[in-house]
């Protein structure tokens, strides 16, 4: 394999058009730092950085984990649990306000922040019955029985789970679930689930629960808040369905 100069300089082969249009840009501010007394320990070039955005505002965990901190924030429950969500994204959202009691079948090392409290289980198998007035389970659901997580194999893993959701809320209480939605049912194996918007309503335990909300993202990363799911059912392929749920 041939190897550049560029490589040999600074470590780096780049291989994207792009990134190559940037290296004289790189070299000539590398040149300009040095002229002018900087000294450089190692060079590191990050050349996709010259062209990036500042960061994201769209897509599924950006708009879920917002958004669903946003209700909890209003609602103020008393206790407030959360099952295999994004603990660098939701659970730090939460965090910032109130303690947050998570679960997951993975373990996560000691937090040092006395607003986070851990416990590890499967929901697959819990039976705890009406123990919090508010739940979250955001982007985790479809994975249940497939194995990705170290979870045991099971095709109704996400039913199990859900049903056990409803089991754990209090009557009043409020259930914040997200997954990904599309045309139809497929099975992603070992990756993930997705679902039509619709197929949640037949779970075991959704008739316990009475419907909100329904905010979705679309194949785009765009929200769509209030969104009428007797009115219309949204066209993505591979959207985020956000569910608001109180039970009854």
């Amino acid at each position: 394999m041939k190897v550049s100069y560029f490589h040999v300089q600074f470590g780096f082969s780049p291989f994207r058009p792009t990134l190559l249009r940037a290296i004289p840009r790189f070299l000539g501010e590398r040149k300009s730092y040095l002229r002018k007394g900087g000294r450089i320990s190692h060079s590191f070039p990050i050349l996709k950085d010259y062209t990036d955005l500042a960061g994201t505002t769209s897509g599924h965990y950006f708009h879920q984990d917002l958004l669903v901190s946003q209700y909890i924030f209003q609602k103020n429950p008393k206790q407030h649990v959360d099952v295999g969500s994004r603990i660098d994204g939701f659970v730090a959202h939460v965090a910032s306000f109130r303690i947050i009691e998570i679960l997951d079948i993975r373990a996560i090392p000691q937090s040092e922040h006395p607003n986070i409290i851990f416990r590890q289980t499967d929901l697959m198998s819990s039976s705890e019955t009406e123990l919090v007035d508010s739940i979250s389970c955001l982007h985790a659901i479809e994975h249940f029985g497939l194995g990705r997580y170290g979870d045991p194999i099971n095709p109704s893993g996400h039913l199990l789970g859900f049903k056990n959701l409803v089991r754990m809320l209090k009557h009043g209480g409020d259930l914040f679930i997200s997954f990904p939605i599309g045309s139809k049912n497929e099975v992603h194996f070992n990756a993930h689930r997705v679902f039509h918007p619709m197929d949640i309503f037949l779970w075991p335990g959704s008739s316990e629960l009475k419907l909100l909300s329904f905010d979705y993202v679309d194949d785009l990363g765009a929200l769509h808040r209030n969104h009428d799911l007797q009115g219309r059912i949204p066209l993505v392929t591979y959207g985020c369905g956000i569910y608001s749920f109180s039970k009854i």
